[in-house]
């Protein structure tokens, strides 16, 4: 499932974010991946565990805690804390899969069914830079507003272009749904989401009741908690 959730930040809260990121020290974005992803990444990344990175990326879960949409796609489970990059002057990331499990605070350890890119830049702001997705229906370029938010697979190949001018700031992260499987929670957020659309339409009826049923007892079979 690839989806694109809108309106994640307001603008508001970007102006805020990229005002902080922009007097930020950055490290080089290769301290943070294994021997094979330190090949092809080329940018810079804000320090996981810097204050300011801490301060953000909890404005960033504060939003998503509220976002319905971001709920129903992911389900999620465990979410890690919100990290930042920033590419400009020819940085890219060549084609990679992210790494099945990721370390939270406190040692514990979670694993990546969902990945997430918020952009904080604007698409006229740079040049290049888009991300490609890589899937079973072939490669889906992304390159969104500033607040709105791309979710996929954890599973995916993925690489992002060469920025050829301007600079593309992004927070990215990763999340442990209760539902392992990207099909079953596609099949989910679809009932989901038909549910909400009859609602609106006709309001609560005996069908509906039973609808919401079989949503939550399929939520019941495949949770994992």
């Amino acid at each position: 499932m690839l989806l694109h959730i809108p309106d994640v930040l307001t603008r508001a809260q970007v102006v805020q974010i990229r005002q902080r990121l922009d007097q930020a020290d950055w490290v080089d974005g290769r301290a943070t991946v294994g021997a094979q992803g330190a090949q092809v990444k080329h940018n810079r990344q804000l320090p996981e565990h810097s204050p300011v990175s801490q301060e953000l990326g909890q404005l960033i879960l504060d939003a998503l805690a509220g976002n319905a949409l971001f709920f129903a796609a992911a389900l999620p489970l465990h979410t890690i804390p919100p990290l930042f990059n920033s590419y400009t002057g020819g940085e890219h990331y060549g084609a990679h899969i992210d790494g099945a499990i990721r370390s939270l605070p406190g040692g514990r350890r979670m694993r990546t069914d969902v990945s997430c890119t918020l952009f904080l830049s604007d698409p006229e702001d740079y040049e290049g830079g888009e991300l490609i997705v890589t899937d079973t229906y072939g490669a889906h370029e992304v390159k969104l507003p500033a607040g709105d938010l791309i979710l996929y697979p954890s599973t995916s190949i993925h690489h992002v272009e060469q920025v050829t001018s301007g600079t593309r700031v992004c927070s990215f992260f990763w999340t442990q749904s209760m539902v392992r499987d990207d099909w079953q929670r596609s099949l989910l957020l679809e009932l989901d989401q038909n549910i909400q659309s009859l609602r609106a339409r006709v309001g609560d009826c005996p069908e509906l009741v039973g609808l919401t049923g079989h949503y939550h007892n399929l939520l019941r079979q495949w949770s994992e908690l």
